[in-house]
């Protein structure tokens, strides 16, 4: 990875470790929400993001407390819960965690013991059986569930111990995230926490209503390094979202290195939003990533923005410019200057090396071409661009997915659109979907992280409203794109862009706490969806990420669990406004 800002070390599943240097300073949100650091570049190392959700606290003017934990308290909510108030366990030194003799859910109990050891200071040792039973233990077993399919989970709690079962070690991987949330918040802890670690009896059954529950992390216009990548993995994995799509190229900086073309790097990756300074993914870097991603049953979508939003790529490959002329390197936010020369055959060759790489590097089915935003390539040459780019996607055995613009272009086998609309009459996308297009739903005006929280919100845009917890909430995928039918919705994304975002601790606080209701909109069937339910269930979730150390909005729509005030926050100006227009 070359270069890349400094960040802290990452720890397995969320656990941060002390950084090196601090930041330049805090922004207090003026709503009463949580106050976030401010860095004049993402170089700057952060402090510990546990100190950072501690003061955060402390300057809202309240803490956190931990409250009892219920059955149903789970985010997302899952499908069935049968409480059973006569039926609790209790974790204790003794607790051994049993698994089915298989290795992928062998993989599942180790990482849930690496979950609960911190906090709880037990051994947990982790046994094959081919029938695990209970026994004052935690038992995951695989066994035939066709009713759950390929990613549900039932969760058993008795007195006598836990048992998740399902037919695929995702289903376990989703079951163990529930189980990790019955617990007291304190079991997100590090270090060795004196509790009672009770889990409340009762049954849960539990799918997803989507297939596709994502977020997506702009690393382009501010580069973000490896282990801020797997931390935001960790959070997507958390609220069993599966999918990170990675936008890597933009007009500020390419970020994955290509070895056939490789000026994209040594030219075209030096750059971010501001002149801060860039950096890219080496193949291993990558392979990191994926690697990390895949054994918490996420994948990663990897996203070539063409044929626009390559001033980068340009900088590098001039003779791919239109009339060969080399673009300055750019560093603002301005959208739709930029594009490769699609009448160039020299285009496609790029465009084929870049994608066959990235294609060979990645499992996942997906593959990611953009395709917004590119104002200058109007009309037959547009589509053209598309279909030859949607073919060289289907030559590498990937399938296709692009921004809703790509609706016009012919229909490519399996293509799914990501639609970024605000407004949900959309002709040109519904008659793709008729012609047999996907649709991963990513509205700008709900489900858009980067957008602000309220008006003083200090970093983020507006140009798609302002997005507090309860509008990332109150929406409904299957109906959102009229003349679309819901079983042509693939699934939820929430995107966050980055051209005011510098650092991990920024990142969390515009992910969350707006990140989990996305993931319920994927994941919970419709009968669930309460904002009042919803918003108390959330509220446990503050002391848990106080405790693991991660940044977050205190938003005032949210009843957090709080103890008597402390001091207020002090005041310190924002940072000022970028301008900004478009999706990205």
């Amino acid at each position: 990875m070359h270069p890349t800002p400094a960040t802290s070390p990452q720890q397995p599943e969320h656990r941060p470790a002390p950084a090196t240097s601090g930041a330049t300073g805090t922004v207090p949100a003026t709503d009463g929400g949580t106050s976030i650091p401010t860095t004049s570049r993402p170089a700057t190392a952060q402090p510990a993001a546990g100190e950072l959700a501690r003061l955060a606290a402390h300057e809202a003017g309240t803490g956190l407390a931990p409250a009892p934990v219920r059955l149903g308290d789970v985010v997302p909510a899952p499908e069935q819960v049968r409480p059973d108030p006569r039926a609790d366990f209790t974790l204790s030194a003794d607790t051994t965690v049993r698994v089915s003799p298989e290795p992928d859910a062998r993989a599942v109990a180790e990482r849930l013991a690496d979950l609960l050891r911190p906090a709880t200071g037990y051994r947990l040792p982790i046994t094959e059986a081919q029938h695990p039973e209970l026994a004052d233990d935690i038992a995951l077993v695989l066994v035939q569930q066709p009713d759950l399919g390929p990613e549900g989970y039932r969760l058993d709690v008795t007195p006598t111990g836990v048992r998740i079962s399902a037919a695929t070690a995702a289903g376990l991987h989703h079951g163990i995230q529930t189980l990790r949330q019955l617990l007291p918040a304190t079991i997100e802890s590090s270090t060795p926490v004196r509790a009672a670690w009770t889990l409340p009896g009762g049954s849960i059954t539990d799918r997803p209503r989507f297939p596709y529950r994502g977020a997506m992390l702009d690393v382009a216009r501010h580069f973000f390094g490896v282990d801020d990548v797997l931390r935001v993995i960790d959070h997507l994995t958390r609220y069993k979202l599966n999918h990170l799509h990675l936008h890597l190229t933009d007009d500020q900086g390419w970020r994955i290195a290509v070895e056939s073309r490789p000026r994209l790097t040594t030219i075209g990756a030096h750059t971010a939003v501001g002149g801060s300074p860039g950096g890219w993914y080496t193949p291993a870097d990558y392979q990191r990533i994926v690697a990390y991603a895949g054994e918490r049953h996420l994948t990663v979508v990897p996203e070539i923005d063409l044929p626009g939003h390559t001033n980068a790529a340009l900088t590098a490959y001039p003779e791919l410019a239109p009339e060969g002329t080399t673009p300055v390197p750019y560093t603002g936010t301005d959208v739709g200057f930029s594009y490769l020369d699609p009448t160039n055959a020299q285009t496609y060759e790029f465009v084929a090396d870049v994608l066959g790489e990235v294609a060979a590097r990645t499992p996942g089915p997906f593959l990611h071409i953009g395709g917004d935003e590119a104002f200058a390539v109007k009309g037959a040459a547009y589509t053209g661009f598309v279909e030859r780019a949607q073919r060289i996607v289907a030559e590498f055995g990937k399938t296709v997915v692009g921004w809703h613009q790509l609706a016009p272009a012919a229909h490519s086998e399996g293509r799914v659109l990501q639609w970024w609309g605000t407004d949900g009459v959309d002709p040109t996308t519904a008659d793709a979907v008729r012609r047999g297009a996907r649709l991963i739903l990513s509205p700008g005006n709900h489900a858009y992280l980067d957008m602000k929280y309220t008006s003083d919100t200090p970093i983020g845009h507006d140009w798609a409203g302002l997005i507090d917890v309860r509008r990332a909430y109150d929406w409904d995928p299957a109906t959102r794109v009229t003349e679309v039918p819901a079983e042509a919705v693939l699934g939820v994304e929430a995107p966050l862009w980055t051209e005011s975002v510098t650092s991990l601790a920024e990142i969390e606080f515009m992910l969350l706490p707006r990140l989990p209701a996305i993931a319920e909109l994927g994941w919970s069937p419709r009968a669930t969806h309460d904002w009042a339910a919803f918003r108390t269930r959330l509220a446990g979730h503050g002391p848990r990420w106080t405790a693991a150390g991660i940044a977050f909005h205190r938003s005032p729509e949210i009843p957090w669990p709080t103890t008597p005030a402390d001091p207020p926050t002090a005041q310190v100006a924002p940072p000022a406004p970028r301008p900004r227009t478009g999706r990205g």
